[in-house]
C-alpha cells in the first residue's frame, strides 16, 4: 500500500490498520507483525506490504500526515475468501434403476458467496442452491434430485465452483454413477431369408448390469437337438449347414440378480433353388448376307458350294442346343449367289469357320 504527498515540510507519514494501530511511522516499525514490511519511506512517500493476507486484515487503512491540522487519506482493503474444493455427497454405489437419489455439493469459506454449477457428462443441468453465512465467509450448497435410469450408468456428474478468486484455478469435483439394472435381450440374424445348406448365425444381444453372462439357448421350449451343427459360443448360436429340421422357435434367455429377459426368433428354412430361368435373350432377326460381285450379270462367275475349296455351309448349334439365328434359307441364298472373285472378308469369316461362334465377323 502506497501513500504519497506532493508538498511536505519534512513531516513523517504514518500507516495505521482498521483498529487504528500504527503500523509504520516514517521508516520506523510500530507493530510487531512479521507479515508487515517497509518497502519505501521518504518525505513524500510511505509504502508498506502485507503478506499472507487473511480475512482479519480486511478493513479501512489510514495514511496520516501530522501537520496542523492533520491530513489523512483512507483506503479500504477487501479480502476475498477462497472457496474450498467442493464435495459431493449422497452417491450410492451402486444405485438401482428406478431409485430416487439426491446428490449434494457443498463448498466452504467463500467470500463473497460462491456459485455452484452441475454438469452431466459436460452438459449443464440445474440444481437447487442454498447459501449460509459463517462469520465473514459463506457455505454454499447445491442439491440435485435424480430418478435413476439405466442410461445413468457410467454418467459423470460434476460440481463446479464459480468465484472471482478462482479465475485461474477453478475448483470442481466429479463422481461417476454406477447403476445396476435387469437385462434386456434381442436376437439378430446373419441372413434375412435362410436357405438349405447355408451358414446362419444368431446373436443374443443382451444388456444388463451386472452383465448377464452366459445366456441360454433353447429350441421349441427344449434343448438344442443337434449340437454338432448347432454350435453355441458365448452369446452366438451358429448353424453350419441349414436343413428343414432346423425350422422352429429359438429362444435366448439372459438373467442377473435383478431379473430375467428373453427374446425369440422363428426360423424358417427356405428351399434352395434347383432350377434356373429359361434362356430369354431374343434371337436377332436373320439377315441376308451382302455378296459383292465384280459383274453381277455374269452367271459364269457364280460358283456352287464345294467348288475350289468352298466348304458346305452348315448351321451350328447355339446356347443349350438352340439353332443359331442364321436360318437355312439365308444360307442357301448365300451359297447360290457367292462370287469367287469378290468374297468379302466378313463372308469368308462366316463360311470358313468350322463352328458357328458368337464373335462377330468384320463388316464388309
Amino acid at each position: 500500500m502506497t501513500c504519497r504527498v506532493e508538498y511536505n515540510d519534512q513531516t513523517s507519514l504514518q500507516w495505521s490498520n482498521p483498529t487504528q494501530q500504527t503500523l509504520f511511522f516514517g521508516n520506523k516499525k510500530a507493530l510487531r507483525d512479521n507479515r508487515i514490511e517497509l518497502v519505501r519511506a521518504s518525505w513524500s512517500e510511505l509504502t508498506i506490504s502485507i503478506s499472507e493476507i487473511t480475512l482479519a486484515d480486511e478493513g479501512m487503512y489510514t495514511c496520516s500526515l501530522f501537520t496542523m491540522p492533520v491530513k489523512t487519506a483512507k483506503a479500504y482493503l477487501t479480502v476475498l475468501g477462497v472457496p474450498e474444493k467442493p464435495e459431493i455427497d449422497g452417491l450410492t454405489k451402486p444405485a438401482l434403476e428406478g431409485d430416487e437419489i439426491t446428490l449434494t455439493c457443498m463448498t466452504h469459506g467463500s467470500k463473497p458467496a460462491a456459485n455452484l454449477r452441475w454438469f452431466r457428462n459436460e452438459k449443464e443441468i440445474k440444481g437447487a442452491k442454498e447459501v449460509n453465512a459463517s462469520g465473514k465467509t459463506f457455505t454454499v450448497t447445491s442439491s440435485l434430485q435424480l430418478l435413476v435410469d439405466r442410461d445413468d450408468d457410467g454418467a459423470a456428474y460434476t460440481c463446479k465452483v464459480d468465484h472471482v478468486a478462482l479465475l485461474q484455478t477453478p475448483q470442481q469435483t466429479t463422481e461417476v454413477l454406477e447403476v445396476h439394472y435387469a437385462p434386456r435381450v434381442l436376437i439378430t440374424q446373419s441372413l434375412t431369408f435362410p436357405q438349405e445348406g447355408q451358414y446362419l448365425k444368431l446373436e443374443c444381444v443382451s444388456k444388463g448390469n451386472p452383465s448377464p453372462d452366459p445366456v441360454l439357448w433353447t429350441k421349441d421350449g427344449g434343448e438344442l437337438p443337434d449340437l454338432e451343427r448347432m454350435i453355441v459360443q458365448g452369446r452366438e448360436l451358429t448353424f453350419s449347414a441349414l436343413n428343414k429340421t432346423d425350422n422352429g422357435t429359438y429362444r435366448c434367455v439372459a438373467s442377473n440378480h435383478l431379473g430375467t429377459s428373453s427374446a425369440e426368433y422363428i426360423l424358417y428354412v427356405y428351399d434352395f433353388p434347383t432350377t434356373f430361368p429359361p434362356y430369354t435373350t431374343p434371337a436377332p432377326r436373320p439377315t441376308r448376307p451382302h455378296i459383292a460381285s465384280s459383274d453381277p450379270t455374269n452367271i459364269n462367275n457364280r460358283v456352287q458350294p464345294g467348288h475350289e475349296g468352298i466348304p458346305e455351309v452348315s448351321v451350328a448349334q447355339g446356347h443349350e442346343g438352340r439353332p443359331h439365328p442364321l436360318d437355312t434359307k439365308a444360307v442357301s441364298v448365300a451359297q447360290s449367289n457367292l462370287d469367287t472373285k469378290a468374297v468379302s472378308s466378313s463372308l469368308r469369316c462366316l463360311l470358313l469357320s468350322p463352328t458357328w461362334t458368337r464373335r462377330p465377323c468384320p463388316h464388309p
